[in-house]
């Protein structure tokens, strides 16, 4: 992916050093490149110094690789020549004409898409039990649609009569793009869905207690308190509200901790169900095996032969501006939506541009 990704760069600073054929604007090129480590000092970098034959002198910088929109694209993809054609539409940035420049225009799909031939296949691994498990793609949820691939999904469907997807990132983000964005490209709608939930995190949510990383967690977050826990409810209850809002059942999966305590583990049982959920187990899968994660098993077993009405969120044809407010209001509880000039402006450049259509 990083490959692929950086030799879009590369034709893009090159074409614009051999006499800008596509007369790209330099001060419009938003393609950046990727490196696979979380590197500070190269998210804001100047290329094309040293010289004339070195490239035109810009600003631009280094994303981590999941954030490269090569990754969202082979994570979306249906097949080899799906990937192709979506890589040739990777938008490079504008002419000085104010028309788009894609990567197609730039005729550096095609090489992009041999470099992906293998990258498109996905990794078959097993658990510690033999259970098959395929790993494929890691688009960042915060700025892609942060979802395994549909490639990897479709083989495990033709392999086994129960496929658990990853959708991360919690059901007001992962979810609610598989939901939206990755069930309308695949075509296919889930029976089911796990929140997965655990005492510590209830507890944090009900309290003024952090969790910082690489940080010893506060030793009062693994001490009992159901009262943090139910002030923390609030949050499982709106997960499982997006959840249903897309018309699927909810299952709550608890996650389960040696020190979590019987009286905290019942009171997030409990109160999943009063909030709607269709099920709710603890897991033990770490500490356990397949065996701890059986009862949860058979909670989604059940819950995936109940009756559903799978939904997106907003119609594709809303204008960009709606679909904002549909998101805003029902996934994330705001009363209303104010929108600055800039935004505006972008809404109307994409409409205009023809981009109304896809999904927010």
């Amino acid at each position: 992916v990083a490959v692929a990704n950086n030799l879009l760069a590369a034709y893009v600073d090159t074409s614009m050093l051999h006499k800008n054929p596509h007369r790209l604007n330099p001060f419009s090129t938003r393609l950046r490149r990727v490196v696979d480590v979380n590197d500070r000092a190269l998210r804001h970098t100047v290329v094309g110094c040293g010289g004339r034959l070195n490239g035109l002198p810009r600003e631009t910088g280094f994303d981590i690789v999941a954030a490269s929109e090569v990754m969202a694209i082979l994570g979306l993809s249906k097949s080899y020549a799906d990937m192709r054609e979506r890589l040739g539409r990777i938008l490079v940035g504008r002419s000085i004409d104010r028309t788009d420049v894609t990567a197609g225009d730039m005729k550096a799909a095609g090489a992009m898409a041999v470099v992906l031939k293998e990258a498109i296949k996905p990794t078959l691994m097993q658990t510690t039990e033999g259970t098959g498990v395929l790993i494929h793609t890691g688009p960042f949820a915060n700025i892609a649609h942060g979802n395994s691939s549909i490639l990897a999904d479709e083989i495990a469907l033709r392999l086994a009569d129960y496929v658990i997807t990853e959708a991360g990132f919690g059901a007001d983000m992962g979810a609610e793009k598989f939901f939206n964005i990755k069930c309308r490209v695949s075509g296919r709608t889930p029976d089911a869905a796990v929140v997965v939930a655990t005492c510590r995190a209830l507890k944090m949510h009900g309290s003024d207690l952090s969790v910082k990383p690489g940080q010893p967690l506060d030793p009062r977050l693994l001490e009992e308190n159901v009262e943090w826990i139910e002030q923390g409810m609030p949050n499982l209850q709106k997960m499982i509200q997006i959840v249903k809002r897309h018309g699927i059942p909810a299952v709550v999966a608890v996650n389960r901790f040696a020190t979590d305590t019987d009286r905290e583990v019942d009171c997030i049982l409990k109160g999943a169900i009063e909030a709607g959920a269709a099920g709710a187990a603890v897991s033990e899968v770490h500490a356990r095996g397949g065996e701890g994660g059986l009862a949860l098993a058979r909670a989604v077993k059940e819950a995936a032969a109940q009756p559903s009405a799978f939904k997106p969120l907003y119609r594709l044809e809303l204008p960009i501006r709606d679909k904002i407010e549909v998101l805003a209001r029902e996934i994330y509880g705001a009363a209303r939506v104010k929108f600055y000039d800039e935004a505006i402006k972008k809404m109307n450049a994409f409409t205009e541009r023809g981009y109304q259509e896809l999904p927010i």
